[in-house]
């Protein structure tokens, strides 16, 4: 589960999906930074910093630069953007002496910028002056943030570049080339989009593939002018111009896909001149410093969670709700299910906050609701799975207020018992799903919100079922209810690891999220549900790009690889 994730929202009007997170990237430039090492410049690096509940909490951190004042990095970071929240975001730049992307203690602070997400966002490029502790001004250092919505991207470009032929700049060996790619804004300023690894002396160097998202490479805009530049390395960082081309992606695709013949590529069909112009301008004869070619580009389209649902998926929620005799008597007020007329119980608020979230994903509002652990009628006989609206034909209710009225119906008919079985719902609720996915279409996926007061007895079983579900369009929200002592359910939730049944099988996803409600006892409704439903958007996600299932009413499949294809 990663704190990034898009989460659930307060529920939206009727017929229009919650919303979710933004995806922004993030990238870093500095000027003018102090300079901390005798014989050389620095070798600056910043790192990212969120505040979370009061403290500073690392998110990463970009690669070094050597020997530079005027770093651009090629590092971009990417957060999930809230509209309602307050993010606050750390920015500190280190001359860095330590391995490439790790701090060390002898790294020396060149100074630090702190501000929200929120004014990075609202002002889409922020410059702010570098400050040393006690707020004094790190000289004339400053730091640039550009951030870039990438919420509307579809697909990220897999390219691998090769050179034949550069100049050679170095006296006693071979040049060590390595290649920039950038996108030309509007401003017809350089965004500095990828920076490969350096080849060591070699004139013809086949540098590794590497993958950026549409919106990155050229904002989803293809005509869009791109400039590749190449360099031959300089450890000191003065590093000798070889050449450069621009090119768009739509040239890109064209040049590679009349490359390729018979599916046998055509090296020479996809490359372009390295020209360096101050050469160009000096030698009639001159015509290039080597040529870069296109090995290979590949689109890979990728869906979001909104694309799923505005397609026309249903998410069909499940509630299953504990009624095993330690929640103690409902007719005594210290008991988990007391009905309160003017307070809800445990149980109630969380199956009220996540369910009206759920509720506007689901076109007929219709909810099945089972219990367990408890003695029903008219044998009084223990079960596991049974409809609280006592209709094993039809165990859905109308509404999240049909759930609670059942509920409340449901608890003076049944005998609180035992043991805290949870298999048996997960298998009902997974052959729903497996009959879903028998369709081939991103058309159903299900929920199921387990409320329980207690660590499950058939932990065992319910391993196993949870890794047959990983397989299905399926998810589980396990909230623990009461005071109960949860840490054997955190074995569920696969934050740590790879749940694996006991047999040894791994899931194929991480379905389950565990929650104990007491964390959330004073939070707002809309605080719980934010928390319970976190990872929902990524599974749905998930599960579909496995699958290879596009949403509903269009036609490329998520995750294809199309070569030299246009999105």
């Amino acid at each position: 589960m990663s704190a990034g994730s898009e989460r659930g929202a307060a529920a939206a009007p009727a017929g229009l999906p919650a919303p979710c997170a933004s995806k922004v990237e993030l990238r870093l430039s500095c000027r003018h930074l102090l300079d901390r090492d005798p014989l050389t410049k620095s070798d600056p690096s910043v790192a990212l910093l969120q505040q979370a509940q009061g403290q500073w909490v690392q998110v990463g951190r970009t690669e070094v630069v050597r020997s530079s004042l005027h770093p651009v990095f090629s590092k971009v970071f990417t957060v999930d953007y809230y509209f309602e929240e307050v993010q606050r975001l750390r920015f500190e730049v280190y001359d860095t002496h330590g391995p490439s992307g790790f701090s060390c203690q002898e790294d020396d602070f060149l100074g630090g910028m702190e501000c929200t997400l929120g004014q990075i966002v609202a002002q889409k490029k922020v410059t702010r002056p570098l400050l040393l502790k006690f707020g004094r001004n790190a000289g004339k250092s400053t730091i640039t943030v550009i951030a870039e919505d990438i919420s509307g991207n579809n697909g990220y470009v897999e390219l691998s570049f090769r050179a034949r032929k550069l100049d050679d700049k170095d006296l006693f060996s071979k040049s060590d080339p390595f290649l920039e790619l950038f996108r030309v804004n509007d401003d017809q300023g350089l965004q500095l989009v990828y920076r490969t690894e350096v080849v060591k002396n070699n004139l013809n160097p086949v540098w590794e593939p590497f993958k950026v998202s549409l919106s990155s490479l050229c904002s989803c805009e293809e005509t869009r002018p791109l400039k590749c530049l190449v360099w031959d390395y300089d450890s000191r960082g003065k590093h000798d111009f070889i050449g450069e081309f621009t090119t768009t992606f739509e040239e890109m695709q064209k040049v590679f896909r009349e490359g390729q013949v018979r599916g046998v590529f055509r090296e020479g069909q996809a490359q372009w001149d390295c020209v360096n112009p101050k050469y160009k301008q000096k030698r009639r004869s001159y015509k290039n410093s080597g040529a870069v070619v296109l090995a290979d580009l590949k689109f890979h389209r990728v869906y979001s969670f909104l694309d799923y649902i505005m397609g026309g998926c249903q998410i069909h929620f499940t509630v299953a709700i504990d009624f095993t005799a330690s929640n103690g008597d409902p007719r005594n007020s210290c008991s988990l299910h007391y009905i309160n007329p003017y307070q809800p119980n445990e149980y109630l608020k969380a199956l009220v906050s996540v369910g009206e979230i759920c509720q506007d994903y689901d076109s007929d509002k219709r909810f099945s609701a089972l219990g367990f652990g408890a003695r029903i009628p008219p044998k009084y006989e223990v079960s596991h799975d049974f409809a609280i609206n006592f209709n094993p034909e039809d165990d859905e209710c109308e509404g999240i207020q049909g759930v609670v009225e059942a509920y409340q119906n449901c608890l003076p008919r049944v005998q609180l018992y035992g043991p805290t079985n949870v298999a048996p719902i997960i298998s009902k609720v997974a052959r729903v799903a497996a009959a879903e996915e028998r369709t081939g279409e991103a058309s159903q996926y299900y929920i199921l919100l387990i409320l329980t007061d207690g660590v499950v007895t058939d932990m065992a079983d319910t391993r196993e079922a949870i890794v047959r579900a990983s397989r299905l369009p399926m998810s589980i929200i396990i909230v623990g209810v009461g005071n109960a002592d949860f840490t054997d359910m955190q074995v569920l939730d696969g934050d740590d690891g790879v749940l694996r049944s006991p047999r040894g099988e791994p899931a194929l996803r991480d379905i389950v999220q565990f929650v104990p409600f007491r964390e959330l006892k004073n939070a707002s409704p809309a605080a719980l549900a934010k928390c319970v439903l976190a990872e929902v958007p990524k599974q749905v996600v998930e599960y579909y790009s496995h699958r290879g299932l596009a949403p509903r009413g269009l036609d490329v499949p998520a995750g294809e690889v199309s070569p030299g294809c246009t999105p």
